[in-house]
């Protein structure tokens, strides 16, 4: 599988042009068979959303539907939705979204909500662990905080996945965090992991992005920073199955 991410400078709410930026992008990085774009990708990350929110992120929603059959390729990146559930309740859910080329969807809502930056008091958090196949590679869907909890994202016997794709929104403050944890969730579940980092500026924080894909022994292919960039690289399946027959860490856990 080729893997293509996209590093987006996000316009704050506002679709149209978020979409025209992920456009040029994937024009740059032709041939991927997966595009991942950040987390709350055409709005920014909005800890208050309201209806023009939602607006925005039905237009990403649409867009990303069309874009999928136009490249015969899937698409990734998490939005500002809302659900049965959460409209009772007044609140949203960020929910990673995965289009196929022949207009599937898939999606998974984000477990671990940021209270320090308020999302807890706008969103309601999800409550299942989600394995998507894309191809021939099985997906674990991750949004931001989640990357904090390595529990949650355990590779197990009975629900395995061979690549973790990480969407966010994560600050430059952070970046140090966001760059070493990544590199062990792929280390600890001898797994690739897709690291979707925005760039840019919102009303509360800059991103230096960092959008990185690092392979099961924890190499980088590639680390994009300081600058809205896309980059792509190739997910070998059959050199991840033999070093995990090799050097068995999964199956000496009792958990693979």
């Amino acid at each position: 599988m080729k893997i293509s991410l996209l590093q987006i400078d996000v316009a704050w709410r506002d679709a149209q042009e978020n979409i025209r930026r992920a456009e040029s992008l994937m024009a740059s990085q032709p041939g991927a068979d997966l595009y991942v774009l950040p987390e709350m990708w055409c709005t920014g990350f909005d800890v208050s959303p309201d209806q023009h929110t939602l607006e925005q992120s039905k237009m990403g929603y649409e867009w990303m539907l069309r874009k999928a059959e136009e490249l015969n390729a899937s698409i990734a990146g998490s939005l500002a939705w809302q659900t049965e559930a959460s409209l009772r309740s007044g609140r949203f859910v960020n929910t990673l979204f995965v289009m196929g080329p022949d207009g599937s969807v898939c999606h998974y809502a984000k477990r671990h909500l940021f209270g320090y930056g308020g999302e807890d008091a706008h969103y309601l958090s999800g409550c299942q662990r989600v394995v998507m196949q894309v191809g021939d590679v099985r997906v674990l869907p991750q949004i931001c905080y989640d990357l904090r909890f390595p529990v949650a994202s355990r590779n197990t016997a009975e629900n395995p996945y061979d690549l973790i794709i990480y969407v966010a929104s994560w600050p430059a403050s952070r970046q140090t965090a966001w760059d070493v944890l990544l590199r062990a969730r792929a280390i600890e579940n001898q797994c690739y992991v897709a690291g979707v980092n925005r760039f840019g500026d919102d009303l509360h924080c800059h991103y230096e992005g960092g959008t990185t894909l690092i392979d099961p022994y924890g190499n980088s292919f590639f680390s994009l920073r300081g600058s809205a960039a896309c980059a792509s690289a190739e997910i070998d399946l059959q050199k991840m199955r033999q070093f995990r027959e090799k050097f068995p860490v999964l199956k000496d856990a009792d958990v693979f």
